[in-house]
Formats: structure tokens, C-alpha cells, sequence
């Protein structure tokens, strides 16, 4: 059973290590949320570590430098772990073909596309039409505010020709700020529904946890099998995929399902357990907000 409590403190002596969730959790899109990093700062003092593991399709470099321009400071938290870097590797080894159809904005993504010295011969990817595609690349839809059926005409074209969707980003929405907006995962359930193949590389897909705990290893600050706990707010992601790892959870109540927990500073237990019922899914422990 689900138990709620007041505190990331109340119960972070029993964890080595925190696999945090970026968005919604640590920050709204916009902004950081202080006492989140204030949280992770205090885990971090008292010896914990902490692993930012994030379905943004950027690369590692390009979110910390993102992050810190939102106020989230180097000192909360050790290390990165990114659906990008993670769905870049699989790119670069040729999962998808040389010529992909690129979708998302590129300025934006640009950096999905940087050389990556993870692989000793990466393929040399080339952006081309649809009609010359061997694969599509997805970091995000072209319009975050459209709805993912505008993309059905394009996307029974790709499944006429066998094209495979490698997805950088699993998550269906987030909200920067107040707006709600669609990510790839909507876009890849679209083109799986329609009979398509999505290849995907974020939570709660198991290569971004192989990836979270690479980059913890790589930290060579525990000697021993790490106690880690997963913290999000995604009911899909983030706890399904720590859930999957076999790893306690937290659920951050007052992110993308603040309406369905009734969450003011804490969920409603009734409404929680209502939720957690329909959505068939029993996290380790539940919070309002990361504090």
C-alpha cells in the first residue's frame, strides 16, 4: 500500500541514491522548484546521490546547461541520465538507417544530431524527406499544441514503407507553466496504434535505467550494490519504470495528476487511492510535491 508522507527526508535514509525526474518534479518548464532543490541539496550533504534521469530528448551537456538557466544548481544533483543520450546511441548504431525523417523543432534539437564518441564507428545519419527515409527520428511533435492526428497522413506513409519511429521522448504531455503540451510519446503511441513500429529508449523503457546506472557507477562513490528509489511524477513512466526495475518509488502527486489526487500540499488518500486504482499501479510512496 501506497503510504504518504510530508518529506523526501522522512524516509531517505534508507536510499543510496535517487533516480530524479526532471520535469514536474524538479521544474515546471520554466522555473526550478526551490524547495525540490533544496531537497536534493540536503540528500546529497548527508551522503546520498543523485542521478537526474529525464525523457528530454537533449543530450546530457545540453539539459545542464538548460537547467541551470532555470535555477536548478550544480550542487543538487551528481549526474545526468537523458532519453537523448540514450536514443542518440541507438541512432548513431544504425537502428533507424543513415536517412531519417526528422520531427521536432530544430533549433531546438539540433544538439540530438552532435557526434557522439559513445560508439567507435557511428553511422553518418543524414536529414531527408519522408518520401527518402529509411527511419523517422522523433524528439518532439512540429507543433506542441496540435493535436498528434494531424500527423496520420504522414504517418501511414511511413508504415506503407516499413519505417521504423525511434522515440526520444516517451511522455505523452507536460505542462510548462500553465499549457499543457503534447511530446513524442503521443506522437509514437499515434504511429504504434496505426500499426507501426516505435522504438523507445526513455522511462519507463528499460535502456534509460542501463544508462542511469552506468552513470552512477561511473560516479565511483558506492562500493556496494546501491539502494536507489525513483521520484517523478509521471504514473507512466516514472513509477512503472522504477517499478519495472524492481525499485521502491515516489510519486509526485501534484505534477501531472494534481486534478485526479486533488493535491494541495499533500494528495487527498481517498483520491489518491481512487487513482492509483484506475491507473492498476501501487508506488512505494507518494508526496505533493518534491520537498
Amino acid at each position: 500500500m501506497t503510504k504518504i508522507i510530508s518529506h523526501f527526508s522522512d524516509i531517505s535514509d534508507n536510499y543510496d541514491a535517487a533516480f530524479v525526474d526532471l520535469w514536474g518534479c524538479m521544474h515546471n518548464g520554466i522555473e526550478a522548484f526551490t524547495a525540490a532543490v533544496a531537497a536534493m541539496q540536503k540528500f546529497r550533504a548527508e551522503g546520498g546521490i543523485v542521478v537526474l534521469v529525464t525523457n528530454s530528448p537533449r543530450p546530457r551537456f545540453s539539459v545542464a546547461e538548460q537547467i541551470k538557466g532555470m535555477g536548478i544548481p550544480d550542487d543538487s544533483y551528481d549526474t545526468i541520465a537523458t532519453s537523448g543520450d540514450s536514443a542518440r546511441a541507438a541512432m548513431f548504431g544504425g537502428v533507424v538507417g543513415e536517412k531519417v525523417w526528422f520531427m521536432g523543432e530544430p533549433v531546438r534539437d539540433a544538439d540530438f544530431f552532435k557526434p557522439l564518441s559513445l560508439l567507435d564507428n557511428p553511422i553518418d545519419i543524414q536529414q531527408v524527406p519522408l518520401s527518402q527515409a529509411t527511419g523517422i527520428v522523433c524528439c518532439g511533435p512540429f507543433d506542441t499544441q496540435a493535436d498528434p492526428e494531424v500527423n496520420r497522413a504522414d504517418f501511414l506513409l511511413a508504415r506503407e514503407r516499413g519505417l521504423k519511429l525511434l522515440c526520444a521522448n516517451p511522455d505523452i504531455i507536460v505542462d510548462r507553466g500553465e499549457t499543457r503540451e503534447w511530446c513524442a510519446g503521443a506522437l509514437a503511441a499515434l504511429y504504434t496504434e496505426m500499426g507501426g513500429e516505435s522504438l523507445y529508449f526513455g522511462k519507463p523503457h528499460p535502456p534509460i535505467y542501463d544508462l542511469a546506472r552506468l552513470r552512477l557507477a561511473g560516479l565511483e562513490l558506492l562500493s556496494s550494490e546501491p539502494r536507489i528509489i525513483c521520484i517523478g511524477d509521471g504514473i507512466a513512466t516514472d513509477v512503472l519504470g522504477g517499478t519495472q526495475e524492481d525499485l521502491d518509488t515516489i510519486f509526485i502527486t501534484g505534477g501531472l495528476a494534481a486534478t485526479e489526487t486533488k493535491t494541495a500540499q499533500n494528495p487527498d488518500p481517498a483520491a489518491l487511492s481512487a487513482y492509483l486504482e484506475t491507473e492498476m499501479m501501487s508506488p512505494t510512496f507518494a508526496i505533493g510535491f518534491l520537498r
